[in-house]
């Protein structure tokens, strides 16, 4: 697998994302334990070093997954996490972005991670739950650089923000990543993206297959024909082709499902299929 920095940290840019680890609607335990534990295990197995999750998925389940099953971590594995929400009994997803929520928040992750120090933290953002969204953001940024100086957090990035909180993140402290909902069919943040290559830093798209509404094309499901691969392979390799930077972080429960994300890391697009890809709107 290709690789690129988050930091000082480098990873391969096949990663795996842990929120479909919980139960229904990322929220409670798994059904299956043992099989979201070997998941885990066969991601590391197969050489993913870098793993994207959250105490509030579960909330907690994840992170303790991760710390039953990979725990004590290899040297070369990077752990991302996100602050900035929390669940309520009925699983809903609320802000928690006060100075005070972020520190607790962080100390959650490191007890349930089995860490003392984070590798990675992005702030979510909760200016609207269901995208980005303008608000200001100095406070947010400042307090993870504040828990960074004091050793809690390794780098910082930021989630689910506008071109301008971003460059308002950047200069409150060193971003090391944005994470964005980004796929085939949802491009909005093209011009982002490549501005974030030019300086070095990741761009990591949730939701790389569409999410909830997984992605559904003519273009994809025919390229997909002609290369003898799932529609979600190609879906995968059009990120990975579509900028140096970006770094994926595809989620399943199924050992099977993730030996075919991971398959999708050294499929080529020729310019004929990426040309009907390119044509896909959202």
């Amino acid at each position: 697998m290709s690789t690129f920095q988050l930091g000082d940290l480098t990873v391969n840019r096949m990663g795996y994302g842990a929120m479909q680890l919980a139960g229904p609607h990322v929220f409670g335990p798994p059904k299956d334990r043992e099989a979201a534990l070997a998941v885990l295990r066969e991601a590391v197995a197969s050489g993913i070093n870098h793993i994207d999750t959250s105490d509030f998925y579960g909330p907690h389940v994840t992170n303790q997954l991760i710390r039953e099953a990979l725990h004590p971590y290899a040297d070369d594995l990077t752990i991302v996490t996100k602050v900035g929400a929390f669940r309520d009994a009925e699983g809903g997803w609320l802000p928690a972005q006060s100075p005070q929520q972020l520190e607790a928040a962080v100390h959650d992750n490191l007890r349930n991670l089995g860490l003392d120090v984070l590798d990675v933290v992005n702030m979510r953002l909760m200016f609207d739950v269901m995208g980005p969204a303008e608000g200001d953001i100095e406070a947010h940024v400042s307090a993870l650089a504040g828990l960074q100086q004091r050793g809690l957090i390794r780098h910082i990035g930021i989630s689910n923000a506008t071109a301008a909180q971003v460059r308002q993140a950047r200069s409150i402290a060193p971003i090391v990543c944005v994470q964005n909902q980004y796929n085939l069919a949802h491009r909005h943040d093209d011009a982002l993206i490549d501005e974030l290559a030019q300086d070095g830093i990741a761009y990591v798209p949730f939701f790389p297959l569409g999410g909830f509404s997984p992605l559904q094309s003519s273009q994809l499901a025919e390229v997909a024909a002609e290369l003898d691969a799932t529609p979600m392979q190609v879906a995968l390799a059009w990120l990975l082709q579509r900028a140096p930077n970006i770094l994926l972080i595809p989620g399943t429960s199924s050992v099977a499902h993730l030996r075919q994300n991971i398959a999708a890391a050294t499929l080529v697009l020729p310019p004929d299929a990426l040309r009907k890809l390119d044509s896909i709107k959202g």
